[in-house]
């Protein structure tokens, strides 16, 4: 037992009380913080699924789109078409403290404003469900990046309630329980002192009192 390696002096006692205090203290910001990081991955993991299930039918439609271009146009012409992109998108990676969580802020910017700089081709060669598939592709890239930005998110606000609850049971079923033990030893040996002490005062007054009695009677 940790208690028994400890000297059970008064400012042990204290000092053990002052820990005990930081203790609860920091176990119920702990817990607040971990309370408030679960509502906000719930929030975060609900909005990821909308996006995911958004992402994935913007695909599915995209590539439909492709299959049908690709079975009414010419492997060579295909290729052609999609050789040289016109429209470029840079992609800016940013920070935003969540919760003491350093989660992903993607922002996007393309090189011209043009919305139909999207079509790399002219149209006289190519079908329309092509240029359906390229518009399905760029209207999805916000939300796919968007996706992206809350999956990683996620994980990192998973990682910290992991970490936070860790340190909240820590608190509770080690560090506080040790320190409540610790002082109810400390204050049991105090006591124990301070009654042997008492004794020892009692039998010196006795003492001195008998022999001021075998004093007085020879005298």
């Amino acid at each position: 037992m940790a208690s028994t390696q400890i000297t059970p002096t008064r400012m042990e006692l204290t000092k053990t009380k002052k820990k005990l205090a930081t203790a609860r203290r920091g176990h119920k910001l702990l817990k607040d913080k971990r309370d408030e990081l679960m509502r906000q991955f719930l929030d975060m993991a609900r909005e990821n699924m909308e996006l995911r299930e958004k992402v994935e039918a913007g695909i599915l439609s995209a590539n439909k789109n492709f299959v049908i271009a690709k079975a009414g146009m010419d492997e060579a012409t295909l290729n052609t078409a999609l050789m040289a992109p016109k429209q470029e998108v840079s992609l800016n990676v940013d920070k935003r403290n969540v919760m003491s969580v350093n989660i992903p802020a993607f922002e996007t910017k393309t090189r011209t404003a043009d919305a139909n700089d999207i079509y790399s081709y002219g149209f006289a060669f190519t079908s329309s469900d092509l240029d359906g598939a390229v518009k399905s592709l760029a209207d999805i890239l916000p939300d796919m990046l968007k996706l992206a930005e809350r999956e990683k998110a996620c994980q990192l606000m998973a990682a910290e309630i992991e970490k936070t609850r860790r340190r909240v049971n820590a608190l509770e079923h080690v560090i506080i329980p040790e320190a409540q033990e610790t002082i109810k030893y400390i204050t049991m040996k105090l006591d124990e002192n301070e009654r042997s002490s008492q004794i020892r005062l009692m039998k010196v007054k006795d003492m001195m009192l008998e022999e001021a009695h075998h004093y007085s009677e020879r005298a």
